[in-house]
């Protein structure tokens, strides 16, 4: 997994089972990890390596730059990443950029969030909502 450095904005190549850890950036030396923003998914391999080896539950946002309620959602997501930073991985997927994910996971309408828990997919619901609507409806 690549995850961007919240002080200097550097990638960080990190395992997804060692994402509830300490770790620090190799450009400033700013702490990476627990992660309290979502994380960008680039590829299927790291969605792959993502949902396989994470130790806590990951929820996925399929989203698209256009889609008007993904927009509205992001913030809510950037408040539940941080609540649940340690306990939850919150990663984005970019429907456009990733269309054999969405294919994958039957993706019909955008926003979808998906719950992941032992790299199996626990629960979904979609449409923009609260953080904390979010959180109960999932069961974070």
């Amino acid at each position: 997994m690549k995850v961007a450095c919240p002080s200097c904005s550097t990638y960080n190549r990190l395992p997804a089972a060692r994402l509830q850890e300490r770790a620090r950036c190799a450009a400033c030396k700013a702490a990476l990890l627990p992660v309290s923003r979502p994380i960008a998914v680039a590829s299927t391999e790291d969605f792959d390596e993502l949902v396989r080896d994470s130790k806590a539950p990951v929820l996925v946002d399929f989203w698209a730059s256009w889609c008007g309620p993904c927009r509205m959602v992001a913030p809510e997501l950037e408040k539940l990443a941080a609540e649940r930073s340690g306990s939850a991985v919150v990663a984005k997927v970019d429907t456009d950029a990733q269309p054999e994910l969405s294919a994958r996971f039957a993706i019909r309408s955008i926003p979808t969030l998906v719950l992941f828990r032992n790299g199996r997919e626990a629960r979904r619901i979609a449409g923009a909502m609260s953080a904390s609507a979010i959180a109960a409806q999932l069961g974070l």
